[in-house]
């Protein structure tokens, strides 16, 4: 069953897409007309692509790694700050620093300093510095807190990668393409879907569109975390139960079922011989 339909994203506006002169010859397939010199995105591809999206993002949440979300155009950052937090999943909506996939280790460094000056704070090491060296530590805790506080909990490089704007986001796309990792987008007609694993044809310009899409592939995030919950809590009684049954054997001096089906026989045997 589809996850959005026809009408809401046409109520969106998610089909309305750049000017015709402008637009990427490789977006054709995606393109079902043009209408007062502006191209018209085919809905019906864009919700197969959006379900393609959405499941496999489902698949990633279900397996516990992360998807990092890029957007940092004014119409998309609010919104995407807002949804990716609600299922706790890293995002970058200021300014994507260069080199944060290829150079992770520098940035995760960089992350390690706030955190350092953040238990300075909290164990009063903060207060004993003199009021000039406090306030080089304030402002360079707000600037790392601006740029890189969304990704303090990202321990190693994401899973994958959802774009919006692939023309404004390209350093991070060529980041991902680097090192193989997946990146999902919302690719407007006039960009190049080339680099794209999982191309989402959709208006990439509207607040709209990028919030409908956005609550879709957030709620199918969210189903795969919940599906991840349910499979641990069906786990744990199990390990608890495989657990007890060890400390038993261990208190009595038992032995397994199996061990002790196997050593019936030569009992046996020993008693007969014994005997005879």
């Amino acid at each position: 069953m589809p996850r959005t339909n026809f009408q809401e994203l046409l109520d969106a506006g998610v089909h309305f897409g750049h000017l015709a002169r402008k637009w990427n010859p490789k977006m054709a397939p995606y393109i079902f007309d043009q209408k007062n010199g502006i191209h018209i995105i085919d809905l019906h591809k864009s919700i197969v692509k959006i379900d393609e999206a959405a499941d496999v993002l489902k698949q990633f949440a279900r397996s516990g790694r992360k998807v990092l979300f890029v957007a940092t155009k004014k119409q998309a950052k609010e919104i995407v700050a807002e949804k990716a937090g609600s299922v706790n999943m890293p995002y970058v909506t200021e300014r994507w620093p260069g080199g944060m996939l290829t150079n992770f280790p520098t940035i995760r460094k960089a992350v390690k300093k706030m955190n350092t000056i953040d238990k300075m704070i909290e164990d009063g090491t903060f207060d004993t510095l003199a009021k000039r060296e406090r306030l080089q530590i304030t402002r360079q805790r707000a600037k790392l807190e601006k740029n890189l506080g969304s990704i303090k909990d990202l321990s190693r490089l994401p899973s994958a990668l959802f774009v919006v704007d692939v023309q404004k986001e390209m350093n991070a796309v060529k980041e991902a393409n680097r090192l193989n990792i997946p990146v999902i987008a919302m690719v407007d007609t006039c960009c190049d879907p080339t680099p794209i694993d999982y191309v989402i044809p959709a208006n990439d310009d509207a607040a709209k569109s990028i919030s409908h899409i956005m609550d879709v592939l957030c709620a199918a995030i969210n189903e795969g975390l919940n599906e991840r919950k349910l499979e641990k809590e069906k786990e744990a009684p199990e390990q608890n139960d495989a657990q007890a049954g060890k400390k038993l054997r261990s208190r009595k001096g038992g032995k397994p079922a199996e061990a002790a089906a196997e050593e019936a026989p030569k009992a046996e045997a020993a008693v007969e011989a014994k005997a005879e």
